[in-house]
């Protein structure tokens, strides 16, 4: 009767979890897009510009994201020839993905007050949806954790949507910076 029981309720809770990461989607691409943008950043943390501020933090970012990738594909053993992940992995992987999370709310908040929802070319109207895409991914994965009876699939689609909507933010935002601008980095 249990498992009768387990199944409707992780489902409702999978759904909920994924509408809550949907309107945190929706409800940032909605702001971006209202809101007005400020001429000036909130703030530069001692570099130059703005996008000087944004391409390194993005880039100490994607460190740690590579290195929560790195974790998550041990602890499920997926990393060719790591055999079983000790015990600190675990807490390593939580602990790059706050440092990286920490590191990526400057950025977006510079992002949103500044530039808002930018359509003016495809290149910042892809990275536009993939910053509402990433935060929404955050939220539904967070919660994830959380709620137990989740299909075994949850967290690693969700770790892998997370994963893709970065490095996609990072390439159309750092990436290009560091490829493209032409301006210095400091």
């Amino acid at each position: 009767m249990t498992a009768v029981v387990e199944a409707p309720r992780g489902r409702l809770a999978l759904g909920g979890m994924l509408l809550a990461g949907c309107a945190v989607a929706l409800a940032l691409g909605i702001y971006g897009r209202e809101h007005t943008p400020s001429p000036r950043p909130l703030f530069l943390a001692g570099f130059s510009g703005a996008l000087q501020f944004k391409t390194w933090f993005a880039t100490i970012a994607l460190v740690f994201v590579l290195g929560q990738l790195i974790g998550a594909l041990w602890m499920w053993g997926r990393l060719p020839g790591a055999g079983d992940a000790p015990a600190w992995v675990g807490p390593a992987h939580r602990w790059s993905g706050v440092i990286a999370f920490v590191l990526l709310v400057p950025v977006a908040l510079n992002c949103l007050y500044s530039l808002g929802f930018d359509t003016y070319s495809t290149r910042s109207t892809v990275h536009s949806i993939a910053g509402c895409a990433f935060y929404g991914a955050y939220t539904s994965k967070m919660l994830g954790l959380r709620l137990r009876g989740m299909p075994g699939w949850t967290l690693p689609v969700l770790g892998g949507l997370l994963f893709a909507s970065f490095i996609v933010l990072w390439l159309t935002s750092a990436g290009w910076f560091i490829t493209s601008s032409g301006r210095p980095l400091t």
